[in-house]
């Protein structure tokens, strides 16, 4: 055996002892949520503080990366948001909507829209996406993980120190049931039954809303933490990192509470292995590198920013899976649900369902901030009545199932670019959807699986027998559900439908993307002690949804610069 051949084996050997100890060292600390001791508003930070890592966004990543950082170093955790278990929508499967419909200025829910005409959400709130989002929790795939030059054992441990905390497996009830039968009879096979790994066929995936309907979100991870080790700042509002002044290695942010007040946190002096990381998300990270400097130089030079390192990928590669949906009026009632059966296809798309009682109300809240968006008033009058003369649909109370494609990867991509030197505006996005016609396809192709699964047995007993296929088709296209133009046969032509119709699904990524900004370690080139670890750093989305993987990339890196730290105080 060579040299270098020995050395891996002692690293892995090393690693994974260090593994089995931390697990047993740190399962006994813990505090549980809302975390008392150690998350507190920003505006009773100090004005100065040093850490020896400062993890700037409590999202998906960050919860997990600082929960596992705490059990060998001094962690700062910056959250430009707030807990989430005082906020009564997040907490329960029955406030999914009303937290996406909250426009107010401290919403959890940062609504914005895209170049593209398609409104988002950013999250804002400590846990992040998982606070927000339709639930769904399951694993990336072997190949996934393989060409992101991972090791599959430590990624194995860490979904299951994830999944320990937050992922239950769902109660199917009638539609979900009648969908997977559905998507079965459509040919998407096998039957995987339930799983969290991400195979091809039809299965039940989990979930972070437990049988009660309770969600479970990131900032549980923190349950994890050590409370003497690590510092939860809320509402803090990172403006700039801090480099050393001669040379580009991060020693610190620059943030701001909510009353305006600005603090410094920096890095202690004296270990090489201190740094800091950027968990901000796709929106966040690549945002915040450009403000402080590293980015395209011409964008920054236009925004009067001074140019420290000419990176011009940071902001590219941005990509949104596009998803489009048909809505299944129900003639009985269906359960409360959302993501809980997927069908993962060959051609590049993933069926998945939700079910719930609507109401006018309810659609008239979230069409609201359509037209806020495009300066359009439709009355509730107006919304009642097109639908009553046009689909026959009573929409005092309406049971309904919706039934989603959504596109992988995707392979169209656009770009983000500062708006102004505010971290507080969101910047200018682009995604392009369908800019690449292997998106489109894959669209098409999924729409018409979902055609199957509508004639199939299974969903018969559920659908109106007097609106057929192309009904709904036109009942979804007559739906404010984006900014974009449409066109009288979207019902008729799949690919127009696709564009037309297109939203967002909450899992886009890339800006900050590894071998481009950042290396296979996420620590960006060209700087020291600064890395990214969040889902800018994508190439595509994981699995159907990104959000297990993200917590799991986060305990994962935690391990492995625990273990670096680990080994370099020992030379």
């Amino acid at each position: 055996m060579d040299h270098h051949c020995l050395w891996t084996s002692l690293s892995h050997a090393f690693l994974f002892i260090f593994v089995i100890i931390f697990f047993f060292a740190s399962s006994s600390i813990s505090e549980k949520a809302p975390y008392s001791t150690f998350a507190k508003d920003a505006t009773k930070a100090q004005p100065k503080t040093s850490y020896d890592y400062i993890v700037v966004g409590g999202g998906t990543s960050g919860c997990a990366l600082a929960a596992t950082l705490s059990h060998g170093a001094k962690v700062l955790l910056l959250e430009r948001g707030d807990l989430p278990y005082g906020i009564p929508s997040i907490n329960t499967i029955n406030g999914f909507l009303d937290t996406l419909a909250n426009l107010s200025p401290t919403s959890a829910s940062q609504t914005f829209v895209s170049t593209d005409g398609v409104v988002n959400q950013r999250a804002r709130v400590l846990g992040g996406g998982s606070a927000l989002n339709a639930g769904f929790f399951t694993r990336a795939s072997a190949d996934f993980v393989n060409k992101a030059g991972w090791d599959p054992t430590l990624v194995k441990e860490s979904y299951e120190w994830v999944e320990k905390k937050v992922a239950f497996e769902p109660k199917v009830l009638a539609w979900q049931e009648a969908v997977k039968d559905g998507l079965l009879e459509a040919g998407v096979l096998p039957n995987n039954g339930f799983t969290y790994e991400h195979i091809y066929g039809t299965k039940v995936g989990g979930s972070i809303f437990d049988q009660s309907g309770k969600r479970h979100t990131a900032a549980d991870l923190l349950e994890y933490a050590d409370p003497s080790n690590i510092t939860v700042h809320l509402n803090a509002t990172v403006h700039q990192i801090l480099f050393k002044p001669n040379e580009l290695r991060a020693r610190g942010v620059l943030y701001e509470d909510m009353n305006g007040k600005k603090h410094i946190a920096l890095l202690n002096e004296g270990s090489m292995s201190n740094e800091v990381i950027l968990s901000a998300g796709t929106l966040g990270s690549p945002q915040l590198l450009m403000l402080s400097g590293i980015g395209p130089s011409k964008h920054l030079m236009g925004h009067g920013i001074k140019v420290l390192l000419d990176q011009p990928m940071v902001g590219q590669g941005l990509s949104d899976n596009p998803m489009n949906i048909v809505l299944v009026p129900s003639r009985k009632p269906v359960e409360i649900s959302l993501i809980e059966v997927v069908g993962i296809t060959r051609f590049g798309s993933f069926i998945e369902s939700a079910s719930a009682h609507i109401n006018l109300p309810l659609l008239q809240e979230m069409g609201s901030k359509f037209g806020l968006f495009a300066n359009q008033n439709t009355s509730r009058d107006e919304i009642k009545t097109f639908f009553q003369h046009r689909f026959n649909l009573d929409l005092s109370g309406l049971d309904a199932g919706i039934i989603l494609e959504k596109v992988t990867g995707p392979l169209s991509f656009g770009d983000l670019e500062l708006v102004s030197k505010s971290p507080y505006e969101n910047p200018k996005v682009t995604f392009n959807y369908f800019n690449d016609p292997r998106d489109l396809q894959a669209c098409v192709e999924g729409l018409q699986t979902i055609v199957k699964v509508l004639e199939s047995k299974p969903l018969m007993k559920f659908r109106d027998p007097f609106l057929p296929v192309r009904d709904l088709l036109a009942l979804v296209a007559a739906l404010p559900l984006n900014l974009r133009p449409r066109h009288v046969n979207a019902p008729f032509d799949l690919e127009q439908y696709c564009k037309d119709t297109v939203m967002t699904i909450w899992h886009y990524h890339g800006g900050c993307q590894v071998d481009r900004v950042v290396d296979r370690n996420y620590k960006v080139m060209g700087v020291g002690a600064l890395r990214v670890i969040d889902s800018s750093t994508l190439l595509y989305s994981p699995g159907t949804n990104p959000q297990a993987t993200m917590m799991m990339l986060g305990r994962y890196m935690g391990i492995k610069m625990l273990g670096e730290r680990l080994a370099t105080n020992r030379k």
